[in-house]
């Protein structure tokens, strides 16, 4: 009679030493899964990596071998007939595994999974040991080999050493400009022992959902090892049998097709809910169960849609979702820690979860990093965030040997089985900005050439892999998810913004424009764009080794500018603030806060103006914004919006501000102009304010439109009006509201209206639903006052609490801080104009325990 598959974790036992010390004796690991820097970590045999200039010390690390060993019982029962396979989920990179001194494997590649039947080479005796060792070779040297074995390739990259072009390990382990360099080792991803005489080696299925949304079809497929032949498929939803259907496999493979009216569809969490379906897989032998197989899955339509543009030149490309076009306001994500096995199913459920607090929609799965755990993309399902996964390639020319292709191939369709099932990857990319790299160092593409063939043969041969490999592996296993060459990619080249995607870095980057110009320098589709701020002071007190009382707890220090790997951070940073605002470097937690108000100043015009031009169907001018990046790999000033322990920068607020449903903008411009074609003198200068609102909901929502201005010096109230009753928004776009003159009072003061805060209100059924405040620009040469009579106090009760501010003069970039992170704030870095009383809800305190609270904002400490 044949027996349940078993699946024995080997995650006990596990022993590592340096290969070439025979001094060293094992020692055990810190942990299971684990890699080389958290086992000498534990140890103590390096200190904490993340401190100081530790990085610069543990280099050695990356050009030792190292030796994992452990030994596991032969199972007490191997039935007749079974198998028994060591399932390897993950070794990185280079290994050569041995089962009882025999070598059973040997890997290249961090992200294939592998299995070894070991039936003949288990130990013979019942319940004997086998001895399982893995010795992780330095892909350090390895990779430098390879580099030399083809010297006709044009090796190249930004980023870390060209040799990672050559190896399939995370590329980011080779240092970013965001990140250190640690080159990893080890068994990062589980280990199991499988017994079975039959197996669902793979379950997984198509769906698709009539344009009506009325109807669903599913046809589920399972592939069977073995001889047993008898399926079983459920479709289950909240617990409650939907379907099922009794089926015999047929030269190993089981479909079943079922359909169903009025399915209940996922949605982003902007649109609705996210219901998940069940499919379980049942296969038996003999009526006897021998294994089971389960995935969820949501049932939605999703489809990028490039078309023709009313008005402008290009076509569109925006995702719809269940026929909803939506913009798509959301960041790029990273690796969240140098060391993933460490990174717990939690603290992936945090990250994702403070992604769908800020209002983002969708987050992209960068390409230098790794395809994600299973605990990232099960939150972002059941959280319902959309995933744009990148293919694992990034910033450079990457070859295309045979054995390098074959590695490639495998590796993607391996990826793309594991991940098929959700309903959050709406879109998969070839590669971060290789197309990019190949345009900056003039490698060969002509776009008319469309013969595989002869792209080996170039200088660019890595265009085998976007445009042959990854695609052909997509029609075949997600044939209904769409797949674009690389990001960006579109038109005549990477940096047309009339197609495709963008990556927008002449902010910072290229040409440093001021942000408060980001409305030029719009894409269809904006997928990478950023501004560095420092990070929370208590992130910076945790890496300097003597935290708050450590010598180089100043802004220029070498520490803190060795936590920036970005080039030339030093100017652009100083750039950005002394063309913005006045600031100082003393006190240091001053500082901190005005890089963090620049940050949030840039994120949020970029999304405000790039909001603006999602204008309704057949002017999708700009769908989606995606800032650069959500997180941080370690502790680090960089572009991320939350750093490294989940503290987020001032700018994640004001990017959730620019994403909520309805948003009002506004935009101050200046214009000069003469009386005459000769006259220097005679010249009229204009202050115009722009308006517009946003509605991203499927509503149409009527709005009453209020307008107010002070003086920012005395904070007297010089206008107030209702601009419009009863504005119509039309549902899921922006509209143009009015423009006009800045409001200024009566006064002989040449420069008011350069003194003049501009408020704008959406106000429905009597209730504030939208607010924003427009300020002289630039900040540095208003005259902020110091308020008075300021006012901070917690209020309400019983999980409702709220901090309400108020003040006499306007206040820009208020912000609550707090020593316990324990609290936490719905929002941060607000703007106060006098007659308001602004209310920020918070978690962990009490009414009355403002006391706890520290306040920080612009021009504080200006004398």
């Amino acid at each position: 009679m044949s027996s349940l598959r078993s699946v024995t974790a080997i995650d006990e036992g596990w022993t590592f030493k340096q290969a070439d010390d025979e001094s060293a004796s094992f020692l055990p690991v810190a942990q299971f899964p684990t890699n080389i820097h958290l086992d000498l970590m534990h140890h103590k045999i390096i200190p904490d990596v993340f401190v100081g200039k530790n990085e610069n010390d543990v280099q050695w690390i990356g050009e030792k071998d190292w030796i994992y060993k452990t030994s596991f019982q032969t199972p007490v029962e191997l039935p007749k007939g079974s198998q028994a396979v060591l399932a390897f989920d993950g070794l990185d990179t280079h290994a050569s595994v041995k089962l009882n001194g025999k070598e059973i494997l040997k890997t290249e590649n961090m992200f294939i999974p592998e299995r070894v039947d070991i039936t003949d080479a288990l130990t013979s005796e019942k319940d004997g040991e086998n001895e399982l060792v893995i010795t992780f070779e330095s892909t350090w040297f390895i990779g430098k080999k390879l580099v030399e074995k083809y010297p006709d390739h044009h090796w190249g990259c930004w980023n870390g050493d060209a040799s990672r072009l050559a190896v399939r390990k995370a590329q980011y382990h080779y240092g970013w400009d965001w990140g250190p360099m640690f080159m990893t080792c080890g068994p990062w991803r589980p280990i199991s022992l499988e017994v079975y005489e039959s197996r669902i080696a793979d379950l997984y299925f198509s769906t698709n959902v009539d344009k009506s949304l009325k109807s669903a079809e599913v046809v589920a497929k399972a592939e069977i090892e073995g001889n047993a032949t008898d399926v079983t498929f459920e479709i289950s939803l909240n617990g409650d049998v939907v379907s099922t259907e009794a089926v015999k496999a047929q030269k190993g493979l089981a479909t079943a097709t079922f359909r169903t009216q009025n399915p209940e569809l996922w949605y982003p969490h902007t649109y609705g809910k996210q219901p998940l379906y069940q499919l379980t897989a049942t296969l038996s032998s003999e009526k006897v169960d021998v294994d089971k197989a389960t995935k969820r899955f949501g049932l939605r339509r999703a489809e990028v849609v490039q078309k023709p543009l009313d008005g402008q030149d290009g076509t569109s490309f925006f995702f719809e979702v269940n026929n909803i076009p939506v913009f798509c306001g959301g960041s790029d994500w990273i690796p969240a820690d140098n060391f993933i096995p460490r990174i717990s199913r939690q603290k992936y459920r945090d990250w994702v979860k403070m992604v769908v607090d800020g209002n983002q929609v969708m987050i992209r799965v960068w390409g230098g990093g790794i395809f994600e755990e299973k605990h990232f993309y099960e939150a972002c399902d059941e959280m319902g965030v959309l995933v744009w996964q990148d293919f694992l390639f990034g910033c450079g020319n990457y070859p295309a040997n045979e054995p390098f292709l074959d590695l490639v191939k495998k590796e993607a369709e391996a990826n793309v089985k594991i991940l098929r099932h959700h309903p959050s990857i709406v879109i998969w990319a070839g590669n971060n900005e290789d197309y990019q790299y190949q345009e900056s160092e003039n490698l060969d593409y002509d776009p008319k050439d469309k013969d595989p063939s002869s792209w080996l043969k170039s200088s660019f041969p890595a265009r085998y892999i976007y445009e042959k490999i990854l695609p052909d592996a997509c029609k075949e296993l997600v044939p209904d998810t769409y797949y674009h060459y690389g990001s960006p990619f579109g038109g005549k080249d990477t940096r047309d913004p009339t197609i495709g995607d963008i990556h927008q870095w002449n902010v910072w980057h290229g040409t440093q424009e001021k942000y408060q110009n980001f409305d030029t320098l719009a894409g269809r589709f904006v997928s990478e764009f950023g501004m560095e701020g420092f990070p929370h002071i208590k992130t910076i007190d945790s890496y300097l080794p003597q935290g708050k009382d450590d010598p180089d707890r100043y802004p220029q220090s070498s520490t803190v500018d060795f936590h920036n790997k970005a080039d030339g951070h030093e100017r652009r940073i100083a750039l950005y603030l002394v063309e913005n605002m006045r600031y100082k470097f003393d006190p240091f937690e001053q500082f901190v806060y005005s890089t963090q108000l620049m940050q949030a100043e840039c994120l949020a015009s970029a999304y405000r103006l790039w909001k603006r031009q999602w204008k309704g169907p057949g002017r999708e001018y700009c769908a989606g914004a995606l800032v650069w990046q959500t997180n941080d790999c370690w502790p680090v000033t960089s572009w991320a919006i939350i750093d490294y322990y989940l503290r987020p920068k001032h700018a994640y607020y004001t990017v959730k501000r620019e994403l909520q449903p309805i948003t009002i903008g506004l935009k101050r411009t200046t214009s000069t102009k003469p009386a005459n074609k000769y006259t220097r003198v005679d010249v009229k200068t204009t202050h115009t304010i722009e308006m517009w609102a946003s509605n991203l909901s499927l509503e149409k929502r009527t709005m009453d439109v209020v307008l107010k201005a002070w003086d920012l010096e005395t904070g007297e109230e010089t206008y107030s009006t209702q601009v419009h009753s009863g504005y119509v928004l039309e549902p899921n776009r922006s509209v143009e509201i009015t423009s006009f003159e800045v409001p200024v009072a009566k006064s002989n003061h040449q420069d008011a209206a350069l003194r003049t805060v501009v408020a704008a209100y959406l106000v429905e059924d009597g209730k504030q639903v939208a607010r924003y405040i427009n300020w002289p620009e630039p900040l540095k040469y208003t005259h902020l006052q110091i308020p008075k009579h300021l006012k901070v106090e917690v209020a309400g009760g019983e999980g409702d609490e709220t901090v309400e501010i108020s003040a006499e003069v306007p206040i820009k970039g208020f912000a609550l801080e707090c020593e316990d992170d324990e609290v936490v704030f719905a929002d941060n870095c607000v703007d106060i104009v006098p007659g308001e009383t602004v209310r920020i809800g918070v978690k962990g305190l009490k009414a009355g325990e403002e006391k706890r609270l520290g306040t920080r904002y612009l021009n504080m400490n200006s004398d």
